[in-house]
């Protein structure tokens, strides 16, 4: 999809009139006292809530937070527009909800410049199941909609899809527009242009890794998903993450690999433990024993994968190495995240697990972009369309 076909926000008509801004404020936070532990994803949303503010719109923001069933106070935005109201420097109203009549007063209340942030949208069930009914409702609170939440633009929801067709105008923000910006210079990216793809899951990734093979120049595999693939080639891998459906579409993926000519790099040395505990004993091997699981890559794997990086022009990188969340098993994790930021490559950085461990190892600054999507942006770049981008086309 190009971005010629999509509007951005600063070409819309804003002046005066009610803008919905559909936004990703699903933070990481406390669920027992409710702070907010990391406020990347509102930041980034700023430029567009301040261009509006900026251009006298009545600002109407939707988002949602984690996954309720139904109202629950542990999953309230009420935190976040504390958060927002502090770093726009104004105040943010806060309704009990994001519809109803009370909603639809504080709306039509609204001062040009003023700011509305709805309470979670997920508090009702038909915002998930996109029904035609609560869409209706949300469209009927503005006269424009612009999409900032790049984060759930794969989803088909009542926010990010349903509500869209009620309006003329409608666009996406300046978020949006720099991820697809910097997304597209992959497709025609600099070489070499080297694939790190970590995490939990072979199922997770089998299409992006399928879809990326015929367009880098090699791939480095770490996370419980390399282990799939090892174990598909007969490697024993002791009690490590294995999925057997997948084994087939893993073999199939290493012959693809050789016939494009692109070196597919698995680990040769993993850091194993008998379980996955904070204070576990653990020791590096290069076979691993029955009884044990590889939970990080080993120094040998980690160093080859840095000399790697450091040929690359061009660097996708999405999931960690192990299971970097405990400092035992995320040294392979930090060698890469620092092996990518001096490569001096174009590095885009996709997935929260990955933007988290490059910001742990202090390299975020030395990153070209650090993409607030996860599933959306590995389904962009398998070459799905997104829903959330072609209902505004």
């Amino acid at each position: 999809m190009s971005l010629k076909s999509l509007k951005s926000v600063d070409e819309l008509s804003v002046t005066g009139r009610r803008v919905f801004v559909r936004v990703d404020f699903n933070v990481p936070h406390d669920k027992a006292t409710r702070k907010i532990t990391d406020d990347t994803r509102i930041r980034e949303a700023l430029p567009t809530i301040q261009y509006l503010i900026d251009q006298r719109a009545k600002v109407i923001i939707g988002s949602h937070l984690g996954r309720p069933q139904g109202r629950d106070p542990q999953e309230s935005l009420m935190e976040v527009a504390e958060g927002l109201s502090e770093l726009l420097g104004r105040p943010v109203i806060f309704p009990e909800d994001c519809v109803g009549d009370a909603v639809r007063k504080l709306v039509h209340d609204l001062h040009e410049g003023d700011v509305l942030l709805l309470e979670n949208l997920r508090f009702h069930k038909e915002e998930e199941a996109n029904d035609p009914h609560f869409s209706e409702l949300l469209a009927q609170l503005a006269e424009v909609y612009v999409t900032d939440a790049f984060g759930t633009l794969h989803r088909a929801h009542a926010s990010t899809v349903g509500m869209v067709k009620y309006f003329e105008e409608k666009g996406i923000g300046f978020l949006i527009k720099k991820e697809l910006e910097f997304l597209k210079r992959l497709s025609d990216p600099e070489r070499p242009f080297i694939a790190v793809l970590g995490g939990a899951k072979v199922s997770d990734k089998i299409g992006l890794i399928e879809s990326l093979v015929s367009k880098v120049d090699g791939i480095l595999l770490g996370g419980g998903l390399a282990y799939t693939f090892l174990k598909a080639q007969g490697i024993p891998i002791g009690k490590s993450r294995f999925e057997e459906e997948k084994a087939y579409l893993a073999q199939k993926i290493l012959q693809k690999g050789k016939e494009y000519g692109v070196p597919i790099y698995l680990p040769v040395d993993h850091r194993v433990a008998t379980r996955i505990e904070k204070d576990v004993s653990s020791a590096i091997v290069k076979n691993i024993p029955d009884h044990e699981m590889a939970l990080d890559i080993g120094p040998e794997t980690a160093a080859t994968y840095a000399r790697v990086l450091s040929t690359a022009k061009t660097i996708f990188w999405n999931g960690p190495m192990g299971v970097f969340e405990l400092p035992t098993f995320s040294e392979g994790t930090k060698v890469i995240a620092k092996a990518v930021a001096a490569s001096g490559a174009v590095s885009i950085v996709g997935g929260g697990e990955s933007v988290a461990a490059i910001k742990i190892s202090g390299v975020a600054d030395k990153v070209s972009h650090l993409s607030t999507g996860g599933g959306a942006t590995l389904e962009y770049l398998e070459g799905k369309i997104l829903p959330g981008l072609r209902v505004l086309e």
